[in-house]
């Protein structure tokens, strides 16, 4: 096989990986169990508005729920851009609790100022 060859395939393999790493990190939604959704209210506390989801932590009355959103683009084509989310606003999420990670939730939908989002 020649040095070109050779390099050809490398290079192929190589940009193979790395299309293959989004895909590969994206967790899938089965470890969430929507027999049982629950509601959760409150205000804020962190907010990270980047891919491959949203999320916010938001203390409820009784603990701190971590809520997985949408991705970014999704919810800027439905008006939820990154100040919707921002600390200190109080939010109501809808979803369904993890089964793997205590006090996280997949949000279905986001309700602020009065006004619900849906994440799916």
């Amino acid at each position: 096989m020649s040095k070109t060859l050779t390099r050809r395939i490398v290079l192929l393999a190589v940009a193979a990986g790395l299309a293959a790493g989004p895909a590969l990190a994206h967790h899938g939604w089965g470890s969430y169990d929507a027999s049982k959704p629950v509601t959760v209210t409150g205000p804020i506390v962190t907010s990270k508005y980047e891919n491959p989801h949203a999320t916010i932590q938001i203390k409820a009355s009784d603990k701190v729920w971590t809520a997985t959103l949408a991705p970014t683009a999704r919810m800027n084509n439905r008006g939820a851009m990154a100040p919707l989310i921002a600390v200190g606003k109080t939010v109501t999420v809808y979803g369904y609790p993890s089964t793997v990670e205590k006090d996280e939730m997949r949000a279905e939908r986001i309700t602020v100022d009065g006004k619900s989002y849906e994440m799916r």
